[in-house]
C-alpha cells in the first residue's frame, strides 16, 4: 500500500515499466493487489448472488471484473473509489475500497475531489453498515429475547466501524502525499543549487581566466616599459657614435660610455626579473610560472627603468611603488643625453597623487619619448606638465624630424600607442594621440586624481616590446 506514485521519482528508479508504471515492482505490486481483491469480490459476488436469487457465476464473475478495476488505482484513483462506492451496497470490495482511498489521498488530484470522495464512501460505508448492523440486532432479537439493545447501539457502532474503515486510509494517504511532494520540492531545491553552484564555477573559471589575461597584459605593459625605452636610447647613441667616431674621438668615447651604462642597467633589470621568477615559481596548471610573481618581478625591474645612468641606480622621485613624476625631469635628461632636444615645461602646484595615477603619467610619457626616439630623430620636444585641481594633463609633442640626424631605424612593433590607452583607460582618463599641423607628433592624456579603477573586459596582451 505504500508504494504509490511517491517513488515514481525516487533517486535510484530503475528502467521504465510498463504503462503508467515508473518502475516494475510497482507494477508488480498493483498487479498482487489487483489479484487478491479479484478473489475477494469474487467471493463476496457469490454470497451477493445467493442473496439476490441471480445466478452464482454472474455474482463471481462480476465480483472479480469489480475487484480487477484496483489494477489502475496509479493512474484513475478516482474510477477505484466510484466502483468501490457504487458496490458498497452489495458488501463488496472492501480491500478496493480501502486501497482506493489510500491512493486518492496520495495522488495529485485536487483535495476538494477527494473530500468529496472520501465523504461519499464514508456515508455509503455507514448506510450499509447500519442497514446490516439492524438486520443482525433484529436477528438477535428473535434469537435471544433478553438481548434489548438501546437506540445508541446500532449508529455508535457503525461510525465506529466505518471511522475505522474509511479514516486510516485517507490520512495514511494524506502523509504520503505531503511527504513526496516535499521530496519532490527538496529534489528541485537541490537541483537549483546545483544549477547555481555550475553558474558559480563557471564565473569563477571566468574571472580566473580574465585575471590571468590581465596579469599577461599587464607583464607585457611592464617589459615593454622597463625594455623599450632603454634599449632605444642604446640604439641611438650607438648610431651617434658611429656619426662622431671619426670626427669627435671624445664625444664617441662618452657616447660608448652611455651605451654601456645603459647596456648594464638593462642587464640588472632583467636578472631582477629573472632571479624573482626563480625566487617564487610554483607549478600551476596553466603555464608552468605564475603570472602574479611574474608581474612583481616586471614591476619590481621597472622601478630601475628611469635611472639615471649610474649602474642602474634608481632617480630621485622613485619608491617601492615604482616610477612617478618626479622621476620626469631624470627621463628627459636621459633624451638629452641621446642627443634629443628636450624641453620641460611644468605648470600648476606639483603634489603626490596614487601611486597608480603617478606610474601610469609616468610611462605615458616615457613611451611617447621612445616614440620620439623612434620615428623623428632630431626633433625638438615639448613635455607639458600640468598639475589641476582634480587632474594630472601630460603632453608630448615634438616637431619633424631633422633630415640631418642620421635614422636609429629603430623596429615598431605598433602597440605603444595601444598601450598608453589602455592604460590611462584603466584610471578612466582620456587619451589622445596623432600628427601636428607643423608635421610632427602629439600625445596627450589626462588622468583624474583619484583613478576609476579597472574598467572594461580583459584583451589580449601587448607582448611586443616596440613602442
Amino acid at each position: 500500500m505504500t508504494a504509490t506514485g511517491a517513488d515514481q521519482d525516487a533517486p535510484g528508479a530503475g528502467a521504465r515499466g510498463w504503462w503508467w508504471w515508473e518502475r516494475r515492482r510497482g507494477a508488480v505490486l498493483d498487479g498482487g493487489l489487483a489479484g487478491v481483491s479479484a478473489v475477494e469480490c469474487a467471493a463476496e459476488g457469490a454470497a451477493f448472488a445467493e442473496r439476490a436469487g441471480t445466478p452464482l457465476a454472474v455474482g463471481v464473475l462480476f465480483g472479480f471484473v469489480v475487484g480487477s478495476v484496483l489494477l489502475v488505482r496509479r493512474r484513475w484513483p478516482v474510477t477505484v473509489v466510484l466502483v468501490s462506492i457504487a458496490v458498497t451496497p452489495a458488501e463488496m470490495g472492501y480491500l478496493m475500497g480501502i486501497v482506493g482511498l489510500y491512493s486518492l489521498a496520495a495522488s495529485e488530484v485536487p483535495r476538494r475531489i477527494t473530500a468529496v470522495l472520501a465523504g461519499m464512501s464514508t456515508v455509503a460505508v455507514f448506510v450499509v453498515t447500519v442497514v446490516r448492523l439492524r438486520q443482525d440486532v433484529a436477528q438477535a432479537d428473535v434469537d435471544q429475547q433478553d438481548f434489548d439493545p438501546s437506540g445508541w447501539y446500532v449508529p455508535l457502532v457503525s461510525a465506529f466501524m466505518t471511522l475505522g474503515l474509511n479514516a486510516p486510509p485517507v490520512l495514511f494517504g494524506l502523509y504520503i502525499g505531503a511527504r513526496r511532494r516535499l521530496m519532490e520540492s527538496l529534489r528541485e531545491r537541490a537541483d537549483s543549487l546545483e544549477q547555481e553552484l555550475s553558474l558559480l564555477a563557471d564565473r569563477a573559471e571566468q574571472r580566473a581566466q580574465w585575471a590571468r589575461q590581465e596579469e599577461r597584459r599587464r607583464i607585457a605593459w611592464e617589459m615593454h616599459d622597463v625594455v623599450a625605452h632603454r634599449v632605444s636610447l642604446m640604439v641611438v647613441h650607438a648610431a651617434a657614435l658611429q656619426a662622431v667616431a671619426l670626427k669627435d674621438p671624445q664625444k664617441a668615447v662618452r657616447n660608448a660610455a652611455l651605451v654601456g651604462d645603459m647596456g648594464r642597467q638593462a642587464l640588472t633589470e632583467l636578472r631582477e626579473m629573472l632571479g624573482v621568477l626563480r625566487e617564487e615559481a610554483v607549478p600551476v596548471p596553466v603555464s608552468g610560472v605564475p603570472l602574479a610573481a611574474v608581474g612583481r618581478a616586471a614591476a619590481a625591474a621597472a622601478e630601475a627603468a628611469a635611472g639615471d645612468g649610474d649602474g642602474g641606480a634608481r632617480g630621485e622621485g622613485e619608491d617601492r611603488d615604482g616610477p612617478c613624476l618626479d622621476a620626469v625631469e631624470a627621463l628627459c635628461e636621459q633624451s638629452r643625453q641621446a642627443g634629443a632636444a628636450v624641453e620641460l615645461v611644468v605648470s600648476g602646484e606639483a603634489r603626490r597623487y596614487a601611486p597608480e595615477v603617478e606610474r601610469t603619467a609616468y610611462r605615458v610619457v616615457q613611451e611617447a619619448l621612445t616614440n620620439v626616439h623612434k620615428h623623428a630623430a632630431g626633433a625638438e620636444v615639448v613635455v607639458r606638465l600640468a598639475h589641476r585641481e582634480a587632474e594630472v594633463a601630460m603632453q608630448v609633442e615634438n616637431g619633424p624630424s631633422d633630415a640631418a640626424v642620421a635614422d636609429a631605424h629603430l623596429p615598431s612593433g605598433g602597440n605603444g600607442l595601444v598601450g598608453m590607452r589602455e592604460r590611462v583607460g584603466r584610471l578612466g582618463g582620456v587619451f589622445v594621440a596623432g600628427p601636428t599641423d607643423a608635421g610632427g607628433f602629439r600625445v596627450s592624456a589626462v588622468l583624474p586624481t583619484a583613478p576609476a579603477g579597472r574598467t572594461g573586459p580583459a584583451v589580449p596582451p601587448v607582448a611586443s616590446v616596440d613602442g
